[in-house]
């Protein structure tokens, strides 16, 4: 049986046998303290500087000057790209968008629902009077920039939170008012503009990147907000993670198999 910690290595494409082994001796020295023989303590020199740090070829920044440019000769910026972004969000305050900016091979994805076609979203997001529902919510969308390692180079994202009060009814799933207050966690969210129509292609939300924050439940999206407001759906695609049977079952045999 393979450890799990190798396993994870594997999996990540490291080699196992190579990747514990240790820094140059000027960078890092054994602590041989008596409670504690296998703890490591940075020495106060190294052998990396910031500017070497921050020159990796790890790190992709600046975002914006790294984007892939467009093969078509009427390519857009990446400042131009995240303008349509923005203009689609504000239209109905990042809840849907205006459907005259979506491509006719527009698709829909998040965590669990989609692909679903530009029709089938257009008729979707109308269904849901999110106004009314929360008069006075307050999206919070920021980090806008375009993937830098998307050949196309027409990828913009973002990280999209919000809160607000469920001030009325959230038809068909609420037909009351709860008082309830929602808080989004961060949720990855992205946009592909065609380059030549400035039209959106694919437009993806609802991607939790920490669910401890908000009271959703880790949830995204709309299940994410029902569940806030006690008005969860019944299957468990709609309710907070929880640990399978299999998954503690797996856990326990990795740490009867740890040395």
């Amino acid at each position: 049986i393979i450890p799990v910690g190798a396993l994870a290595l594997e999996l990540i494409g490291m080699d196992s046998t190579n990747a514990f082994s240790l820094p140059p001796v000027d960078v890092i020295s054994r602590n041989k303290n008596a409670n504690n023989n296998n703890a490591f303590q940075l020495d106060s020199t190294t052998t990396s500087s910031d500017a070497d740090i921050q020159s990796d070829a790890m790190f992709i920044e600046p975002l914006q000057n790294n984007a892939p440019p467009s093969t078509n000769p009427n390519g857009k910026s990446p400042d131009e790209l995240i303008a349509i972004a923005k203009r689609f969000l504000v239209t109905s305050k990042g809840l849907g968008g205006d459907p005259d900016m979506l491509a006719p091979s527009f698709r829909f994805e998040g965590p669990v629902v989609g692909p679903l076609p530009k029709d089938d979203f257009v008729k979707a997001i109308g269904s849901v009077d999110f106004g009314t529902a929360f008069p006075n919510w307050t999206p919070q969308f920021y980090g806008f920039y375009v993937d830098p390692l998307e050949e196309g180079g027409n990828r913009v994202w973002y990280t999209a939170k919000g809160y607000g009060k469920n001030e009325g009814p959230l038809l068909p799933f609420a037909p009351e008012a709860t008082g309830e207050t929602v808080v989004n966690p961060p949720q990855a969210c992205s946009l592909t503009i065609d380059h030549e129509t400035g039209l959106i292609t694919k437009y993806t939300i609802g991607y939790v990147t920490d669910r401890t924050v908000g009271n959703t439940g880790g949830l995204g999206g709309l299940y994410g907000i029902l569940y806030a407001i006690g008005k969860p759906f019944p299957f468990p695609e709609a309710q907070p993670w929880k640990m399978s049977w299999q998954y503690a079952f797996f856990q326990k045999l990795g740490s009867l198999l740890s040395p």
